[in-house]
């Protein structure tokens, strides 16, 4: 932890992660603080995976203004970083007359934005996607869209930022912020950590945050969205990202295979009062599995469903996010990000630069910074010789942990090395998929919780399933049996 940083920034999901790469470029200290113990533990983590093309953020707005950068961006960053993304596309369906008018305002509005959109039949959807309803009358295409992990995503924007200088701060909730002249002094529960500038990029919690040090005339209102997600059995069903037409009421659920080849059905959207709640209840899972049954004509197997899991989306009155200093000179804000936050999440980063610059941060160029990161080791795209070549090298490449998604020890050691200390099964899962299969980490948590303390030199205790009080082990049973 340095004395002072030059920006610090609070909150580690796609927008905290993304900045604080983005200023990497530069020759600053840069400092991120995170409430929980890894990156991408909020609304990041659990997040679609859309990249949208950007044809339905409404023209004007900052969200549409970003959208079309952010999209580009994708491509530009794999390049460098290689957390996989893949151009497959999207396609909006019209049931009747009154959903093809809205597809052309979509399309309208898609052009304002200059995104590049297509009105099409059911044969040219057929091409694209056979297993489309023979119900659908026509679809809005756009072939820029796409998918990619935002949990892999943003944890190859931190680890990049780590290696260029920048330093993370795990378990370090905010509980207030003063100003001593032009220096922040930002207090958590155990430390205090001072900085010129702070970025505010503390989604659902991103409006107490401001309130601590600015007046802030927003608020944020979580909206949670119910997903599922399907065993690859079913991958062969969906290929593009598949949504209804809008209406005035809801955007619908939306279908979209993920970057690992599971199906994703939902979300919904229900607004709620607690920032905390990710519960999910099967009332809601069966009025959000009901809602797909007219896009397919071979329907999806509810059977194969083999999680569910809840996210909240930051959302204010305004529907638009609200990037701008704030009244307390230095303090910005990235506050309600909400969808299509992940696909512009670095258009906002270099957005906030340009704020950082005019509020005073003088920018000189980091001579030494490296814009690549070595991806992680994916055995299914390697060919026969070569992993024969790896195993002769590391023979812990042999040894298959996670039965479902075939990963090994030698996989999940690689992901422990990176500059983020990874001591939680979630952890591991959402880097190496380890725990993401059919089984849901039934057979291999133990021997990933095995690895973990090995390689950490940890107790067993300590090796939680999502931090905070998470635990599957608390002590040892006495040697007769007896608790």
């Amino acid at each position: 932890m340095k004395d002072m940083y030059d920006v610090l920034i609070i909150g580690a999901g796609v927008v905290g992660c993304s900045t604080a790469r983005e200023l990497s470029k530069y020759d600053l200290n840069i400092g991120v603080l995170e409430r929980r113990e890894d990156v991408s533990c909020g609304t990041s983590k659990a997040n679609s995976g859309m990249i949208h093309g950007g044809y339905d953020a409404t023209h004007g707005t900052i969200k549409a203004k970003l959208s079309k950068r952010g999209n580009e961006l994708f491509t530009i960053l794999d390049n460098e970083l290689h957390f996989g993304h893949t151009r497959c596309g999207s396609l909006v369906l019209a049931f009747d007359e009154e959903d093809i008018e809205t597809l052309k305002g979509l399309q309208e509005n898609g052009n304002k934005n200059g995104v590049e959109t297509e009105i099409i039949d059911i044969d040219r959807i057929h091409e694209i996607e056979p297993n489309i309803s023979n119900d659908v009358i026509a679809a809005l295409y756009c072939k820029t869209a796409g998918i990619a992990m935002p949990f892999q995503y943003c944890v190859a924007l931190a680890e990049n930022a780590i290696d260029n200088g920048v330093e993370f701060n795990f378990n370090e909730e905010v509980t207030n912020i003063t100003k001593d002249g032009d220096v922040f002094i930002v207090k958590t529960k155990d430390n205090e950590f001072k900085a010129r500038y702070v970025v505010n990029a503390a989604g659902v919690y991103a409006d107490k945050i401001s309130a601590m040090i600015a007046e802030t005339n927003f608020k944020i209102t979580p909206r949670k969205g119910e997903y599922m997600l399907l065993d690859k059995c079913e991958s062969t069903k969906v290929h593009p990202v598949i949504f209804p037409t809008p209406k005035a009421h809801s955007k619908g659920i939306a279908l979209t295979q993920s970057q690992d080849g599971n199906i994703l059905v939902g979300p919904n959207a229900e607004y709620i009062d607690d920032k905390e709640d990710v519960s999910t209840d099967a009332k809601t899972l069966d009025e959000v599995w009901a809602q797909t049954d007219s896009y397919l004509i071979d329907k999806l197997d509810k059977s194969k469903v083999i999680t569910q899991f809840a996210g909240l989306r930051a959302v204010t009155d305004s529907q638009d996010f609200i990037i701008e200093e704030s009244s307390t000179k230095g303090f910005i804000n990235a506050a309600a990000i909400q969808s299509p936050g992940f696909t512009v999440s670095y258009a906002i980063a270099e957005m906030l630069v340009g704020i950082l610059k005019d509020a005073g941060l003088e920018l000189k160029e980091n001579k030494d910074f490296n814009p690549n990161r070595r991806g992680y080791v994916d055995m299914e795209k390697m060919s026969k010789d070569e992993i024969n070549e790896l195993i002769k090298k590391d023979p812990r490449f042999a040894r298959v942990i996670c039965r479902c998604e075939t990963i090994t020890e030698g996989q999940i050691v690689d992901v422990l090395h990176r500059g983020i200390k990874v001591t939680t099964l979630d952890g591991v899962k959402r880097r190496m998929r380890a725990g993401m299969g059919r089984c849901q980490g039934g057979f291999c948590s133990p021997r990933v919780m095995e690895i973990i303390k090995r390689e950490y030199d940890m107790n067993y205790e300590d090796v939680t399933k999502k931090g905070e009080e998470s635990y599957i082990l608390t002590g040892k049973l006495n040697k007769g049996g007896n608790n």
